[in-house]
């Protein structure tokens, strides 16, 4: 298979000095693969936890009362924070890292069954296509370019938190005008920082590695990409989606 047919072979290649052959590292592109189809299962996971709390009137009464979403929200953070710490993950058994994966995602995605309340059916999965191809065409940039991703990695870090703060400032202000400032600069933040995690998933990628130390760090960026996606989905809903 040549390069131009092997996308994500392409970032692994290196020239054979003596025959002129290029060798594709197989175990990184299958790094990859295995990658982006837990970010895959993820989202449909969630999709389909949306979806059943949105279809239930009482959870849907519970998921999307405001109260419990903020004690959600911080459960969630909380749990993000000491429960899928990248190295104590590593420390733990796969089918327990994966464990926690889907229960992330499960509830993560029990928080977004308001979309199907507020947008119609139609924008959602429009917008989700959408943000599925920019997505995509990023994560393939970031796995192929040259240019070392880091600098830019910690300035959009430094962007979000801003952003963060922004919006909560906006909550009391209520600004349309501001909030539409938010969403732009939001897009270009989440978009640069797939980028950026897609290259530092590559980086982390060694052949040296049993093959569960290398799948859990797959899971462990994969939990990075798709929370990006799914903050890109939502800033791209309220820009582009139709409400009820």
């Amino acid at each position: 298979m040549n390069q131009q047919n092997n996308p994500f072979g392409a970032g692994s290649a290196y020239s054979d000095q003596t025959s002129g052959a290029v060798t594709y590292d197989a175990g990184l592109r299958a790094h990859m693969i295995r990658l982006f189809n837990a970010v895959a299962a993820g989202l449909a996971v969630s999709g389909v936890a949306a979806y059943a709390v949105y279809s239930i009137p009482p959870l849907a009464a519970l998921f999307m009362n405001p109260i419990f979403s903020i004690v959600l929200l911080i459960g969630l953070m909380g749990f993000l924070w000491f429960g899928m710490n990248p190295n104590k993950l590593l420390q733990q058994s796969l089918s327990a890292v994966r464990t926690k994966y889907y229960i992330f995602t499960t509830l993560l995605g029990a928080s977004l069954a308001y979309i199907f309340a507020v947008y119609t059916g139609d924008s959602v999965v429009r917008v989700f296509f959408i943000t599925a191809a920019a997505f995509a065409g990023t994560s393939l940039l970031g796995y192929t370019t040259k240019r070392d991703l880091t600098g830019m990695g910690s300035f959009l870090l430094m962007g979000l938190i801003g952003i963060i703060l922004a919006s909560l400032v906006n909550m009391f202000l209520k600004s349309s005008g501001m909030a539409f400032v938010i969403s732009i600069l939001s897009v270009l933040i989440f978009t640069g920082l797939i980028a950026f995690e897609t290259q530092t998933a590559k980086r982390m990628y060694n052949a040296a590695n049993s093959d569960d130390t290398n799948h859990k760090l797959a899971i462990v960026s994969a939990l990075g990409l798709y929370i990006n996606f799914i903050n890109l989905f939502q800033t791209l809903l309220r820009l582009f989606g139709d409400r009820r």
